[in-house]
């Protein structure tokens, strides 16, 4: 709301906003695939559990983190068929985004019937599960920055949220007379997701899981991978 103030206020400069959307001339909306980044770091999971059980922490219940978990579903389902996948959440407020110690708990619960590879889209709330799986002997899987520093050896991956390129693609636009208003939805094609490998975690994803998550890469982007979006009609596929 407020950004939409503003735009309106000052209509010869263009805005650009990530994550929401603001239909006005002079505002581009940022948006992102989630689901095709979820899918490929699914995927990873379900290569490198050993239970045949993942987990996936969402922080508050919106659409949005429904859309992760439920690409994350779909990647763990496409590599491990009979793979068993736990999703909780962790409140249907705005504190869910910020409860390490809930997180760890909820991790800890999921631990507990199996699951081997967790994955946290929730915010500070996943700093929790992060500590919580290298605490109990699990893998868990960072979101949004890299964070597979955190904790080495112990964070599979990271799904990427790719802001900075984004923001790059916005300000070079803005510079080529090239800006446009609208929605840019950033995908694995636009690079604006993906999944981190560094020297952090690189001994956790063998070639053979690397090259699976690069195939089904190029076969999203071509299409012969198609990912549900669950914001599409609030239902998952796989679930």
């Amino acid at each position: 709301a407020a950004v939409e103030k503003v735009a309106k206020d000052y209509p010869e400069l263009k805005f650009a906003i990530v994550d929401m959307v603001v239909d006005l001339p002079n505002v581009q909306s940022i948006v992102f695939k989630e689901q095709e980044g979820s899918y490929l770091v699914g995927m990873l999971a379900g290569m490198a559990s050993k239970s045949g059980t993942v987990g996936f922490v969402g922080g508050m219940d919106i659409p949005l983190i429904r859309r992760f978990g439920c690409g994350y579903a779909q990647g763990v389902k496409a590599a491990k068929a009979d793979a068993k996948v736990i999703q909780n959440m962790t409140g249907d407020t705005g504190a869910a985004w910020n409860d390490p110690v809930k997180g760890g708990e909820i991790t800890k619960g999921q631990m507990s019937q199996g699951a081997d590879v967790v994955f946290a889209a929730a915010g500070g709330t996943g700093l929790g599960v992060l500590q919580a799986a290298a605490d109990g002997g699990a893998l868990s899987i960072g979101v949004d920055a890299n964070q597979n520093h955190l904790h080495p050896g112990k964070v599979l991956t990271s799904m990427l949220k790719r802001v900075d390129v984004a923001v790059y693609n916005v300000m070079k636009s803005g510079k080529d007379g090239a800006f446009k208003p609208g929605i840019q939805a950033l995908g694995l094609a636009e690079d604006g997701v993906g999944y981190a490998i560094d020297d952090n975690n690189k001994a956790l994803i063998t070639a053979d899981m690397a090259a699976a998550a690069e195939k089904a890469k190029a076969d999203i982007i071509s299409g012969a991978i198609k990912v549900h979006d669950y914001m599409e009609d609030n239902k998952c596929p796989v679930e």
